[in-house]
C-alpha cells in the first residue's frame, strides 16, 4: 500500500499539472463503480464535471482535492491505485477504472488492478479523514508520542501503523523508523522511556523525509503521476531484507510476525 511518502510524492507531482485546471468530465468504467464511496457514481460524476481544482492536500494516505464550489474530492489509493496524469490521446493504461477529463486536454486516469481504492465527493473533509490521528509528516514529538502510546500494551510497531493514533505510517516505514531509533517492533508502546520517544520521533521524520527524496518506494505496483516508480527500495535499512547482513552491525536481519503482519528487524541493533 502507498504510504505517506508515496502520497505526497502524488500531490507535489499534481500541483503544478492540475491546479486550476476544470474537470470536463467524468467516466466511471463498468466494474468501477465499487470504487466510488459517496456519492452513486452517476451523481459523482456529474457533479464533478464543471468544477475546478483549487488545491491539493493531503492527511496521512488520504489525498484531498479542493473544488470550486467547496466541496472536496478525496481518493484513497490503498493497495493497488494510481492515479496517473496523460495527454488525453495517450494510449489507454492497464486497469483503467476511472478517469477525470480536464479542460486542457489532459486526463487524470485512476488505475486499480484489485479495485480496492476509494473515493468520496463531501462537503466537509473531516467526515472522512476526521478519525485520523496526527500527520506523521507534521513533526512527531516526544510528546506527541507519549499522548498516544500512554496505557497501550500493543506492541509500539502496532501503534506506529495505527492511522487513528499516527497517519501516513504502514509498514515499510514504521519498521524503518523503529530501526533507526534502536527500538524492537515488539516492545510494548506503553514501556518506551523518553529517550527513546526523542528517537523515534527524529528517526519518524528523517526515515520519511528521506523517501520522500527517492520519489517513494516501489517493492511492487507503486507509480508517481507520470507512471514512474520511485527509488527508495535500493535504501531500506530492514523491510524485506531478511537474511541480509545489517548495514549497521553485520547480524543478519530477521523476519517475525507482529499483529499478524511480516515484520523486519536487526535482532543486535534492535534488542
Amino acid at each position: 500500500m502507498p504510504e505517506l511518502p508515496e502520497v505526497e510524492t502524488i500531490r507535489r507531482d499534481l500541483l503544478s499539472r492540475v491546479v486550476g485546471r476544470t474537470f470536463s468530465h467524468v467516466r466511471v468504467l463498468p466494474g468501477a463503480e465499487r470504487i466510488v464511496q459517496w456519492p452513486p457514481p452517476a451523481e459523482f460524476a456529474r457533479a464533478l464535471s464543471g468544477q475546478r481544482i483549487e488545491d491539493i492536500s493531503r492527511r496521512g494516505k488520504y489525498l484531498l482535492f479542493r473544488l470550486s464550489d467547496g466541496r472536496h474530492l478525496i481518493v484513497h489509493l490503498r493497495m493497488t491505485g494510481a492515479i496517473l496524469h496523460r495527454p488525453k490521446d495517450a494510449p489507454d493504461d492497464p486497469y483503467l477504472q476511472i478517469c477525470f477529463s480536464l479542460d486542457d486536454s489532459s486526463e487524470l486516469r485512476y488505475t486499480d488492478l484489485r479495485k480496492l481504492g476509494g473515493m468520496w465527493l463531501v462537503e466537509e473533509p473531516e467526515a472522512i479523514v476526521g478519525k485520523l490521528g496526527p500527520d506523521a509528516l507534521e513533526g512527531v514529538t516526544p510528546q506527541t508520542l507519549r499522548s498516544l502510546i500512554d496505557g497501550r500494551s500493543a506492541s509500539i510497531k502496532a501503534v506506529l501503523m495505527d492511522q487513528r493514533a499516527l497517519a501516513g505510517l504502514g509498514n515499510i516505514y514504521s519498521e524503518e523508523a523503529l530501526f533507526l531509533a534502536g527500538i524492537h517492533p515488539r516492545r510494548s508502546a506503553k514501556s518506551l522511556v523518553a529517550g527513546e520517544l526523542r528517537r523515534l520521533g527524529k528517526a519518524i521524520g528523517e526515515v520519511l523525509l528521506e523517501a520522500m527524496g527517492h520519489r517513494g518506494s516501489s517493492f511492487r505496483d507503486y507509480v508517481d503521476a507520470e507512471g514512474q516508480g520511485g527509488q527508495h527500495q535500493r535504501h531500506v535499512k530492514v523491510y524485506r531484507r531478511t537474511g541480509e547482513p545489517c548495514y549497521s552491525c553485520g547480524a543478519p536481519i530477521e523476519r517475525i510476525k507482529v499483529s499478524g503482519r511480516s515484520t523486519h528487524f536487526c535482532p543486535r541493533c534492535q534488542r
